[in-house]
């Protein structure tokens, strides 16, 4: 199947465009079932999204239907500047009328970061009663080594069938963290992955192939079940140096 790539002219169209299609698919869950499941996701690439969502977009989505999610987390505390959660709170949680209820940070202040996977874990198995999450939509960025989320190239992580939930260590300071594993992902109804800056050019290539090895371009992994990827990229990301080109 050929992938629904968006191509945009730079990162500020990419999260207008990307903001649009959040907006449309969490109003279609919450008319479907009367609430929406959103995973966020970290790194710098969704702020602009983000900033969008809390201002423009803020009275277009019913944020007391809205729980929130994270696909993985840095094991620093959320005050820490490199905490997703924080991040979040930051440019989109602090401006937006979601209850406290429906916010599930992934907790870090357990003595392991196994400790706290596991407590992510029953938060997820409390909130979906069946055998695996169905999240109505997750938001994913794609690494320059093509990562995705905390699954890292070589990673055991990505071996695991049974669990939502894992440690998972990264080749960054600091190493540990928290991820969703692909299992869990791929029952997802949406993914959407941002994606901007030349650098993310390489790996996009190799996933969009359809071919990549998941164990090397683990977002070449999510592959859903029953539902629909959608990859907003910027130019750059698309076509690196010769981002003048048409798609």
């Amino acid at each position: 199947m050929t992938p629904d790539v968006r191509v945009c002219s730079d990162v500020n169209e990419m999260s207008l465009r990307a903001a649009q299609a959040i907006v449309r698919t969490i109003n279609d869950a919450v008319r479907a079932t009367g609430k929406c499941s959103f995973v966020l996701s970290g790194g710098s690439t969704p702020r602009r999204l983000y900033g969008l969502l809390a201002s423009q977009f803020r009275r277009h989505i019913p944020w007391d239907r809205v729980h929130l999610f994270w696909g993985d987390e840095r094991y620093v505390p959320a005050g820490d500047p490199q905490s997703n959660y924080g991040m979040t709170r930051q440019a989109l949680l602090d401006h937006v009328a979601c209850p406290a209820a429906n916010v599930h940070p992934m907790l870090t202040g357990f003595a392991t970061a196994d400790l706290a996977s596991r407590d992510y874990e029953a938060t997820l198995r409390n909130h979906f009663p069946d055998d695996w999450p169905r999240f109505d939509l997750v938001l994913l960025g794609l690494g320059g080594d093509g990562h995705t989320a905390s699954l890292f190239p070589g990673s055991s992580a990505l071996r695991e069938k049974t669990r939502w939930v894992i440690a998972a260590r990264a080749p960054a300071d600091p190493p540990a963290g928290l991820t969703l594993t692909l299992p869990a992902l791929n029952r997802a109804a949406a993914v959407y992955f941002l994606v901007a800056g030349p650098n993310k050019a390489d790996a996009l290539d190799h996933v969009l192939a359809g071919s990549a090895d998941s164990n090397l371009y683990p977002a070449a992994g999510v592959r859903l079940e029953n539902g629909t990827v959608i990859w907003w990229v910027d130019r750059e990301a698309r076509f690196g140096n010769d981002s003048w080109s048409v798609d």
